[in-house]
């Protein structure tokens, strides 16, 4: 019987002691939490408020550039960005011939070669320009993947991306790709490597071993 009253007389101190922990314990996780907070706070204020400073269109369809040229008339001080998109001659004709955008608001980037270098050739230009915050065009079916490399490799960065979406009739693209491709950011992120040479490695292979 005493052995049970002291056996409850220590757990009741060690409750004790535990609610005493619990505060600091509370104000270490509060303080370890806060930068991520107050990061993820001001991206969005940036994406709710702050204006866009250049707009940014993926290249692989053309509808893509129509509807960035449309976007960039009703946003007439804005930089275009095109990256890997169609041949300059039909480019420039889209923007300048038909929309009427001035020539120096354009710019056409054929360094990419997938859409994880979509990103990765352009983002030192946009930081060296400033920009901040961007409107990304590309299609319904490829929203989602942009969105995942955009966050890693321009969120690195400090820009944000607001997505302007092309419709499509094309289904969604799947998972396993965004899921791919943003672990291809990451790792460019941390080593400047994009894995975009391990492609022709791979149809090399291919060719060679059918």
């Amino acid at each position: 019987m005493q052995l049970n009253l002291s056996r409850r007389a220590s757990n009741r101190r060690t409750r004790r002691n535990s609610r005493r922990r619990l505060p600091w314990k509370r104000f270490v996780v509060t303080l370890m939490a806060a930068p991520v907070v107050l990061w993820g706070a001001q991206r969005q204020f940036k994406l709710w408020f702050a204006p866009a400073q250049a707009i940014v269109v993926l290249g692989g369809e053309i509808d893509r550039e129509t509807f960035a040229a449309r976007l960039a008339q009703r946003h007439q001080d804005l930089p275009i960005w095109v990256s890997s998109g169609t041949n300059p001659e039909f480019a420039e004709w889209v923007f300048v011939e038909e929309a009427g955008i001035e020539r120096d608001r354009l710019h056409l980037d054929y360094r990419a070669v997938d859409t994880v270098t979509n990103f990765t050739t352009l983002v030192d230009d946009l930081t060296a320009s400033d920009v901040k915050k961007i409107y990304l065009v590309t299609s319904a079916s490829h929203m989602r993947r942009a969105r995942v490399i955009g966050e890693i490799v321009l969120g690195s960065q400090g820009i944000v991306m607001e997505p302007m979406t092309v419709p499509s009739a094309m289904a969604e693209e799947s998972l396993n790709k965004s899921i791919r491709d943003g672990a291809r950011a990451i790792v460019w992120l941390t080593t400047g490597y994009t894995g975009a040479e391990l492609k022709d490695v791979v149809k090399k292979a291919r060719r060679h071993f059918p």
